[in-house]
């Protein structure tokens, strides 16, 4: 076995990523933090060719160095927006019929295993802040909420390992089997 070269990964160009058919996904970012969580979403939004990003609240915008950081370059291909208010954009994208989920446990949550996709819909996931996680208004206005199961002592993940757990999940079960 032969570790690939940069140079035969077939790497998209930014414009070619700009016109790629895109991942039927949105994510949602509430209160986050960390400059370096946020980047890291998009780094994984970049790799599954996420629709769109809605950074909500405190969380940071691009251009932002300690973004880039993680990022690498992905805020230039991934679509982005500000709103002061994730509740406006739960409500915005419920208006547009996609399928509005926050990460969060609840009662009632799907675990993650058990849901799902139905590849007509599209989905937005809303994650929420490092220390309090989606607020319970978000988690209100949203159709449900997936629950990444967890067996440890531990009951909680960094915000970018969810995104990426997530993400993967719902972008397999898209697409394979086709």
């Amino acid at each position: 076995m032969r570790k690939l070269e940069n140079s035969e990964l077939e790497r998209k160009t930014i414009e070619a990523f700009k016109e790629s058919e895109k991942t039927p996904l949105i994510l949602v970012l509430d209160d986050i933090r960390s400059l370096h969580n946020i980047g890291s979403v998009f780094r994984t939004a970049d790799a599954f060719l996420i629709e769109k990003i809605y950074l909500c609240g405190i969380t940071a915008t691009p251009p932002n160095k300690e973004i880039h950081k993680t990022a690498l370059g992905a805020t230039e291909t991934v679509a982005w927006e500000h709103n002061d208010s994730v509740l406006e954009v739960i409500e915005k994208l419920k208006k547009e019929n996609i399928t509005t989920l926050a990460i969060e446990q609840v009662e009632s949550s799907i675990f993650l295993q058990d849901f799902e996709v139905e590849k007509e819909k599209k989905y937005a996931l809303v994650f929420g802040n490092e220390v309090y996680g989606v607020s319970q208004e978000a988690v209100a206005l949203c159709d449900g909420c997936i629950e990444i199961p967890q067996l440890g002592t531990k009951h909680s993940l960094n915000i970018s390992v969810s995104a990426g757990i997530v993400v993967w999940d719902l972008f397999r079960k898209l697409n394979w089997p086709k």
